[in-house]
């Protein structure tokens, strides 16, 4: 059974997720910037509504993974809430300036959640290391349980290959994740390409606004878009994937 993370950018999003069969869902916020840590808010209440696995991601920025001694203090704090909060993981991923994987900041990371019985998820900062190859022991060694990637590419199927490498290498000592334009239409060969177990997709459609009265002629962030609209898992989407990569 191949089993499906759901990426939620909200707590409708992650309800839509566990409705539509999803394992497991990764909270977080500012999908469009690649994701950042969610609200309090959004966790204590994903916690309350959930029966399935939370994750939370663990990224108090977009930009790059090499963070200065504050951002880490503020992820540290933020795994710190997650464990009150009774998350059962955390999504994580620390670089050094040359592409490395930052072992010794990680494992403080690794180490804090492992202490009150949390998994842990190495995101995509995995997809922009200088050697995957190495960077996959390296995450190895740190004791996490899955890689979320794409492969070093911009979508999961762009990296097909990369990944069926990966498969090959991890050889059962961690689980591969393939992620980034992971849909119904290409779950199925992606999954038998690459011989992933584990598919992540945030499963979006879009939601139109209740509003009556509507201002068309502002934007109230750097590019104009439609400010009466917004993204939302749909959990029929989360049922197609599924079957997609199940058939």
């Amino acid at each position: 059974m191949i089993s499906l993370e759901v990426c939620a950018n909200s707590i409708s999003s992650a309800l839509a997720a566990q409705n539509g069969g999803a394992v497991r869902v990764e909270l977080c916020d500012n999908l469009k910037e690649g994701g950042t840590t969610p609200s309090p808010g959004q966790i204590t209440m994903a916690r309350k509504l959930l029966h399935i696995k939370l994750y939370v991601l663990i990224r108090p920025r977009s930009g790059d993974f090499l963070y200065n001694d504050i951002e880490f203090e503020t992820m540290q704090a933020d795994i710190r809430y997650c464990i009150e909060a009774g998350c059962d993981g955390i999504v994580i991923g620390i670089l050094k300036a040359d592409g490395t994987i930052d072992k010794e900041r990680n494992l403080e990371l690794v180490r804090m959640a492992k202490q009150f019985s949390l998994g842990i998820t190495f995101h995509r900062a995995f997809d922009v290391c200088a050697d995957q190859y190495q960077a996959l022991e390296d995450v190895i060694e740190l004791g996490c349980e899955r890689i979320l990637t794409s492969g070093g590419k911009s979508s999961a199927i762009e990296g097909s290959a990369m990944l069926a490498h990966l498969v090959d290498k991890a050889a059962g000592r961690i689980s591969i994740m393939a992620g980034a334009g992971v849909n119904d239409h290409n779950a199925a060969d992606l999954v038998h390409y690459t011989g992933v177990q584990e598919i992540h997709a945030s499963a979006r459609g879009i939601v139109h606004s209740q509003m009556l009265f509507k201002n068309d002629h502002i934007a109230m962030g750097e590019v104009m878009h439609d400010e009466y609209s917004f993204d939302q898992t749909d959990a029929e989407i989360v049922k197609k994937i599924i079957a997609a990569a199940n058939a």
